[in-house]
């Protein structure tokens, strides 16, 4: 009992000693921390140390790229820069690019395509005017492909913004009857959750505050996102202000109504399941069954055939 009492005691005792250490140590740590924290804010650090601080692909191969892009950008035909101007901002503009970025993107992927088409066409037997026309047609096609690739990104980010709707609309509700104003009901939405439509209501809040009014920032969200269910919440919103009809009663129905248009997409998609199937079912299951149960039969009806036969 004596040995028990003397390994409970030193295990005891051992335990202690360990958690004086590690609070000794994680104080250090916190006051290392502090003094770190109250170092970088009265210590002055000059633009070019901020810059330093930056990684290298920020500092030098991003910048260099963008103007590279920029530059090629001069030289694309400026008929449809507005069309483009506002695919990006659909798009959510993506990695920040602008007309001109875009634009040298496309001369770039063009020549990136047609010279490599060409030099892979050197090292087989094809004649000079093929080669010259399929280099042609497949820098035609490296042109419009990042027209492809915005379209597509149009369309994720479309359906993104229609999927956080409702979710964005229920929230909305729930702040606003809370007492909320509108404006700060968007802001809260916008740091709950990291999706397209929060940037929106990001920009919206940021664009009141620049000066621009109500109206015309939710209006402008409408134009930018292309999303019927969105430029119906920005006109019932904008009709309420102007009635000077609650918020709250209009967020609710919205809400529900959104809810409502889910539920009947999802039934919608449901139902396409069945002919989607179909071709993969036909075209690539059915063979595989039909080989495998019709595949050890088929050396016997061969042999039975052809005895028939002689």
């Amino acid at each position: 009992m004596i040995g028990i009492y003397s390994l409970l005691f030193g295990v005891a005792v051992g335990g202690a000693v360990l958690a004086l250490f590690l609070s000794l140590r994680v104080r250090q740590q916190a006051r290392a921390l502090e003094e770190e924290r109250f170092y970088s804010t009265w210590t002055t650090m000059t633009l070019e140390d901020v810059e330093l601080a930056q990684p290298f692909r920020v500092r030098i191969i991003k910048p260099a790229f963008n103007k590279f892009l920029n530059f090629l950008g001069r030289f694309a035909p400026q008929r449809n820069v507005e069309e483009i101007q506002h695919k990006l901002e659909v798009a959510g503009r993506p990695y920040g690019w602008t007309v001109v970025d875009f634009l040298g993107l496309r001369l770039l992927s063009a020549f990136v395509f047609g010279v490599l088409f060409f030099g892979l066409s050197l090292l087989g037997d094809m004649a000079m005017t093929t080669r010259v026309l399929l280099t042609a047609a497949v820098t035609f096609l490296g042109f419009y492909l990042p027209m492809f690739w915005l379209g597509r990104r149009i369309s994720w980010r479309k359906n993104a913004i229609l999927r956080a709707l409702p979710d964005g609309l229920d929230m909305l509700n729930i702040c606003v009857g809370a007492g909320l104003g509108f404006d700060a009901a968007l802001t809260k939405v916008g740091e709950r959750w990291q999706t397209p439509l929060a940037d929106e209501f990001n920009r919206v809040v940021a664009e009141i505050r620049l000066g621009k009014t109500r109206r015309q920032a939710l209006l402008d969200m409408a134009n930018r996102t292309e999303v019927m269910e969105v430029e119906n919440f920005v006109a019932t919103i904008i009709q309420a202000d102007q009635l000077g009809v609650s918020i709250a009663k209009v967020l609710r129905a919205q809400a529900e109504q959104t809810r409502i248009l889910r539920r009947q997409r999802a039934e919608e998609l449901a139902r396409q399941a069945t002919i989607k199937l179909l071709f993969p079912l036909v075209f690539l299951i059915f063979p595989a069954i039909l080989a495998v149960l019709l595949g050890p039969a088929i050396p016997q009806l061969i042999r039975t055939l052809g005895g028939l036969g002689g």
